[in-house]
């Protein structure tokens, strides 16, 4: 039968038996939910009994080094894990920095930000993250590099136990960018698109007190640093140069760009040589193409001479712009190596050329495109798009002539190689003339399909075009993939060169002499190497 909840519906003589019925529920309802309390918490007691540490935590590692940084600059997050051994729970009185609030770390302890923290609960078994990060201000010390040291303090007295902080800093000379009043960046005008729509860059002018890099200290570029009409940028041997994302350099029309590196005696320190990369100096980053934008020569700049550079991790590398119209070089490069770049190593349109010694390696697209017609000379250079960073669209040299008379363009005791069958691309327009040769040259170019057959641009038996070439050769180059082009005691391209050269090509890219009968490519093969 079913009864409603409503006591009062019931004759009055039954009301004061139900009222009794419902408070001793109630009472037993409360009584049940105490023992139920009870049950729980004893049963809980010991997960929230933390005994205080007394030095048995260990550590994922016992240094924690961070990679280098340049001044003001904050780090990357670093991770230290600690572990707590033991069956029992335990509560570190105490972690934080040994320099305390003043230090120039800073740190998250299980996802809480600060610089000391109390009474730190850590479970049986279990661990916990540390995450750390740096800025500091190099300048108090009075040095260049400054080695930024301090301590993460676990604990208290005897039970203390501490991880080490190690943080290289160097001091640099900043350059970006004005801020406007209304909070904009600066710009630079490159021109119009075809609907006739300016087209800026953020970046800046160079003032005449900046227009001389040193190797005293390292440079950091935001935007792109632009030398005016009449000006000259040098760049003495040692320079380095750090470039952060979309940031370059423009040289205008009328002004001019001298690099003036040198041999450096260690090829792994390349103290002599004047280096362009970008801005995150982390292991992870060395090899990361696309951490900025290009060093861009515009059409009418004159007189641009680049030696000894190595210039990597660009998205463009190199961009020459020049004028058929003007006989001067617009660029003369030697002894320089441009890889790793998203797009082109060397992007040059309607420009005159002259380069010697030089290695020009994997990129995303093509490693050098010579567009627009142009006056070209490569001696002794190596092409060689090895790209390890996923597909890639296009070769190892790409010479075409569309809207411009490519009057001459010369490949000398060169090498023309990659990790595709066809690493060498002609595009002729009849409109206009089309001058190449290859001398002494080693060319990729396996065309199993005959898709090439019966073109009279790869009749690699035109010796108008194709002298005493090296067809589909074995290079044994040292670590292709990590752009190392130096070549081995297999290399087909050894002792292949013209000798004719000698004389002004004396020595490789490294300095090394080169012998009667030299090698194609940049590298002379040195046996005891």
């Amino acid at each position: 039968m079913h009864l409603p909840l409503d006591l009062n519906a019931y004759p009055s003589r039954l009301q004061p038996y139900l009222n009794n019925v419902a408070q001793n529920f109630i009472k037993y309802i409360f009584v049940f939910l105490l023992f139920l309390s009870a049950l729980f918490w004893s049963s809980c007691r010991d997960d929230f009994e933390f005994e205080a540490n007394t030095g048995n935590l260990t550590f994922s590692k016992d240094t924690v080094f961070l990679d280098t940084v340049f001044t003001n600059i904050g780090s990357s997050t670093y991770t230290l894990k600690v572990y707590n051994g033991l069956n029992r729970d335990i509560s570190i009185p105490f972690v934080g920095l040994e320099n305390g609030p003043n230090s120039s770390y800073r740190l998250n302890v299980d996802g809480v930000a600060g610089k000391e923290f109390t009474n730190v609960p850590l479970l049986a078994r279990d661990s916990l993250f540390v995450f750390v990060e740096n800025t500091f201000d190099v300048a108090p010390t009075g040095e260049n590099e400054f080695l930024n040291t301090d301590r993460i303090l676990f604990g208290e007295g005897t039970s203390q136990q501490n991880v080490e902080l190690v943080a290289l800093v160097k001091d640099a000379i900043f350059l970006y960018p004005a801020t406007n009043a209304d909070g904009t960046r600066e710009t630079i005008p490159l021109g119009t698109d075809e609907e006739g729509t300016n087209i800026v860059v953020e970046g800046f002018f160079l003032e005449p007190e900046e227009l001389n890099f040193t190797n005293e200290k390292p440079y950091v570029i935001y935007g792109y640093a632009a030398v005016s009409s009449g000006d000259v940028l040098t760049m003495d041997a040692g320079t380095r140069v750090h470039f952060h994302k979309d940031s370059g350099i423009l040289v205008e029309p009328g002004a001019s760009l001298q690099i003036n590196g040198t041999k450096s005696e260690d090829q792994e320190l390349l103290e002599n040589e004047v280096i362009f990369e970008g801005d995150r100096l982390e292991p992870s980053f060395a090899d990361v193409p696309g951490q900025w934008g290009a060093i861009w020569i515009r059409r009418g700049s004159v007189n641009n001479s680049i030696q000894n550079l190595t210039l990597k991790n660009a998205t463009a590398g190199l961009i020459v712009e020049g004028e058929m119209s003007n006989p001067s070089s617009t660029l003369s490069l030697n002894n320089s190596q441009i890889t790793n770049s998203l797009e082109f190593n060397l992007w040059a349109s309607e420009a005159r050329i002259s380069a010697s010694n030089s290695i020009f390696g994997g990129a995303g697209a093509t490693s050098v495109l010579l567009g627009n017609g142009g006056n070209y000379q490569f001696t002794h250079c190596t092409f060689a798009n090895y790209w390890g960073n996923g597909p890639r669209g296009g070769v190892a040299l790409l010479l075409d002539n569309t809207n411009g008379d490519l009057e001459q363009a010369d490949f000398i005791n060169s090498i023309v190689d990659g990790s595709s069958r066809l690493e060498l691309s002609l595009i002729e327009d009849t409109n206009f003339t089309f001058n190449f040769d290859f001398i002494h040259t080693a060319i990729q170019f396996e065309d199993s399909s005959g898709t090439f057959q019966g073109n009279p641009l790869f009749n690699f038996n035109d010796e108008n075009l194709y002298s005493n070439i090296l067809l589909n050769g074995e290079m044994d180059f040292e670590a292709p993939f990590q752009n190392q082009f130096s070549i081995g005691p297999d290399s087909d391209a050894i002792d292949m060169g013209d000798a004719n050269f000698l004389t002004t090509f004396p020595a490789d890219i490294l300095g090394v002499p080169r012998d009667a009968n030299s090698d194609m490519g940049a590298f002379e093969f040195v046996p005891e190497n």
